[in-house]
């Protein structure tokens, strides 16, 4: 990792940290997970293989960008280099709004969840080339962690969902279902908790968890042991958001927690809410717009570079 300049920590788990970055090609600032994998099970290194591959199989503005794997393995470490966002984590707001008993403006929570349903939608509903014949196909992707966590701001507050380690990817759109007892309880849905199959609208559930969390600045489903909070999800019985909180934002919150997943809306459907619609219009006109300035600043200081040489080269 010779061509980075390693900075301060910012995060730990079980095998190692995650730690800032400078490049120094260009000084530009990453976030490098650093993982031991010696003590690690072969359950565990196959996951961090699948994290690896579904991260770089995902592009999309508002999901954090893969950029870099290195093997050391004299060293036993494996880093990866991904996107650093500046704005810090979800969970983060939601506490400083709590601490000083302040709501979270409506106009905020839809920007949030507008991007998270775009995040997830590219999960749900992307396609990837097989690798057999190189022909494009479904690929569901199951987040299967979505909490405030793992919701990640940059340096405008847009959104960036990340930490995709309990993620995995159905290879069978027709028979897409996963039966394995992941996540973290808050935002686990009614059939995880149950440990029945469970698709796609499980990370819908858990978004609707998020939303609910962000208004009333606590999960909607809390219990002093894993039993209580167990049927307490089971029943998925929530209370009305704070009174300063529009009905469309409690009917779309209600839909995400219907305890039946079938009930619950899609991606697509989310999309189609009209607020949510609005909102997602006019953020693909900003980044059009965006890309459009950033070429035309860099045709411009191409020309200028231009002109300085003609100067220089006939003075």
């Amino acid at each position: 990792m010779d061509g980075y300049e390693a900075l301060e920590s910012i995060g730990s788990g079980s095998f190692g940290l995650i730690r800032k970055v400078r490049r120094k090609a260009d000084g530009k600032i990453l976030a490098r997970k650093e993982i031991d994998y010696r003590k690690m099970s072969t359950k565990e290194k196959e996951q961090l293989v699948a994290e690896v591959n579904i991260l770089k199989d995902l592009k999309h503005p508002n999901i954090v960008e893969f950029l870099e794997r290195v093997i050391d393995r004299e060293h036993s470490f494996i880093y990866i280099l991904m996107e650093y966002c500046e704005g810090g984590d979800l969970a983060a707001v939601i506490k400083r709004h709590k601490e000083r008993s302040i709501p979270i403006p409506e106009e905020f929570v839809w920007g949030i969840m507008t991007q998270l349903v775009l995040a997830l939608h590219e999960c749900h509903c992307g396609i990837a080339k097989n690798g057999d014949s190189n022909e494009l196909t479904p690929r569901p992707i199951l987040h299967r962690d979505l909490k405030p966590d793992n919701v990640f701001l940059d340096a405008k507050k847009n959104v960036k969902l990340g930490d995709f380690g309990l993620s995995r990817s159905l290879t069978n759109p027709q028979m897409a279902f996963a039966q394995t007892y992941v996540g973290t309880p808050f935002y686990m849905s009614p059939e995880l908790i149950s440990e029945s199959v469970y698709d796609v609208k499980s990370d819908i559930w858990s978004l609707g968890c998020v939303v609910f969390e962000m208004c009333a600045l606590e999960p909607p489903f809390l219990a002093d042991t894993q039993a209580a909070l167990s049927l307490k999800i089971k029943m998925g019985r929530i209370q009305m958001l704070p009174a300063q909180y529009s009905q469309e934002l409690n009917m779309v919150v209600r839909a995400m927690l219907q305890v039946n997943p079938k009930r619950r809306p899609t991606t697509t459907d989310l999309l189609a809410n009209p607020r949510i619609k609005n909102i997602s219009v006019q953020l693909e006109l900003k980044r059009k717009y965006v890309k459009q300035w950033t070429t035309w600043t860099k045709s411009l200081r191409d020309y200028q570079e231009w002109i300085k040489f003609l100067l220089s080269t006939f003075s």
